[in-house]
């Protein structure tokens, strides 16, 4: 039975030949790059993030790895902690240590490349509660790897774990992870939407007629995207508060641009979403292309500034650093 393979909106391809490959690699032979910046890493506040049962948090650990408190669930993204990705070995110290992760309650995986799912790191995190949420394509894969929970989507689709609605939204990107398996599986970002009805507020001050909650932002986790039209349609159909998006892997750009953003279309699909609060992720911790760390931020920075962008809306964080959110009081149907 031959396998189903998956593609991105209006067919976008991200196939390279072999000759693009080569040239990419006598490129890079002749660049010289200053990688003497490294991100560096705060003390995760372990206290805080073991007791917190009620804010919303975000705190990166790398990559595209982050550990992240919702309505009461501890959730981690795209779990890597792999000490090397290929010939790459890691530029930073992860910024929470694996076993000093809280316990979780939801992984979410936007798709199967080895910088994004390491079941080396998932075997480590996932414990008899955890609920793994994949892409369509991987429930298979997940489950044979001895994973029993597990939930695969669609895009647009939804699913609810606690208190927490969780859609699968598109990307434009590909996926591989051995000769025989390109796109057998999806990819694409995560929406995280509190449940509005477990939200009443009680105080009994409060007008009986009063329609609004006390209610968490609606998280936006980007995945692994090249700039497409599909950022929009995210920003027409949520109502984002903030958007953790990639800025980095970008160079050489005439390779890259169709499955990565550069820090300037990073910030276009910033707004594109329409949120309110960016951080930026997928720079700086592994060497998957020809760009550092230094040139993304330094190019967000210049973006952001052209824009007019708010510099409180873009917020650059460090390995371990946590990013605390207090609830807002919203309409229901804002």
């Amino acid at each position: 039975m031959p396998k189903i393979r998956y593609n991105n909106i209006d067919n976008v391809s991200t196939d390279k030949t072999l000759k693009q490959f080569k040239q990419w690699r006598d490129e890079r032979r002749t660049k010289k790059k200053d990688y003497s910046y490294v991100i560096p890493n705060l003390t995760p506040d372990l206290e805080y993030l073991h007791g917190n049962r009620h804010e919303t948090s975000v705190t990166w650990v790398g990559h595209a790895t982050f550990f992240i408190q919702y309505e009461g669930l501890n959730i981690v993204t795209d779990p890597v902690w792999a000490r090397r990705m290929g010939f790459s070995k890691r530029l930073g110290e992860p910024g929470i240590p694996i076993t000093d992760i809280p316990p979780l309650d939801v992984i979410l995986i936007s798709h199967s490349h080895y910088d994004h799912m390491h079941f080396a790191s998932i075997r480590k995190l996932y414990r008899e509660g955890t609920t793994i949420v994949v892409p369509i394509g991987l429930k298979r894969k997940m489950i044979s790897k001895g994973f029993r929970r597990v939930i695969e989507l669609k895009w647009w689709e939804s699913t609810m774990i606690g208190g927490v609605c969780i859609t699968f939204v598109p990307t434009q990107h590909w996926t591989r992870r051995t000769p025989f398996d390109t796109n057998t599986s999806h990819w694409g970002g995560f929406v995280l939407e509190p449940a509005l009805q477990q939200k009443e507020i009680t105080d009994k001050d409060t007008d009986s007629h009063d329609t609004s909650r006390v209610l968490p932002p609606n998280l936006y986790f980007a995945g692994d995207s090249g700039y497409f039209q599909g950022f929009k349609e995210i920003g027409n159909r949520f109502n984002i508060h903030i958007a953790l998006m990639p800025i980095g892997a970008y160079e050489p750009e005439w390779f890259m641009t169709s499955q990565h953003v550069n820090p300037e279309e990073a910030l276009q699909a910033f707004l594109d979403v329409k949120a309110e609060t960016m951080i930026p992720m997928h720079y700086g911790t592994f060497r998957l292309a020809d760009d550092t760390a230094q040139e993304a931020l330094e190019r967000m920075e210049a973006e952001r500034k052209r824009l007019g962008i708010q510099e409180e809306q873009i917020r650059v964080l460090k390995y371990g650093e946590t990013f605390k959110v207090q609830p807002e009081r919203r309409s229901v149907t804002s």
